[in-house]
């Protein structure tokens, strides 16, 4: 399970590249993502998300920090169909009203968070 951890903390911070080395080509990422069936698979990849950090939290190096974002990224999944698409549209239109520094600043926030979900998960390292 801590090696599927690994997994998204490196695309979490691939994406964060992308945003911000190129942030037009992460927010055409969000196209499919904008329909009914988007949102719902969003829903149920953010909760699957959510339930691999639970799953992790007990023998990492943040337990308390890994079941918190857990328990947020679940509520968030199960909060986005909910959220609907027309409101998503005009989320991310507004995110993209706000200027490519904007996007920049959010790729470097997921840089950060899935850089840490790695370092959070991958043991430390024993002398020899």
């Amino acid at each position: 399970m801590s090696s599927l951890a690994v997994v998204v903390g490196l695309v979490i911070s691939a994406l964060g590249v992308l945003g911000v080395l190129a942030p037009g080509a992460l927010i055409s990422l969000t196209a499919p993502w904008l329909t009914p069936t988007g949102l719902w698979l969003a829903g149920a990849l953010r909760v699957g998300i959510g339930v691999v950090l639970l799953r992790v939290a007990p023998a990492s190096r943040h337990p308390a920090v890994l079941r918190v974002l857990g328990v947020i990224v679940i509520v968030a999944g199960l909060a986005t169909p909910l959220f609907g698409v027309e409101r998503a549209r005009m989320v991310v239109a507004w995110s993209v009203a706000q200027g490519s520094g904007f996007i920049r600043l959010w790729g470097l926030i997921a840089l950060a968070l899935g850089g840490y979900i790695v370092y959070a998960v991958v043991p430390p390292r024993r002398a020899a």
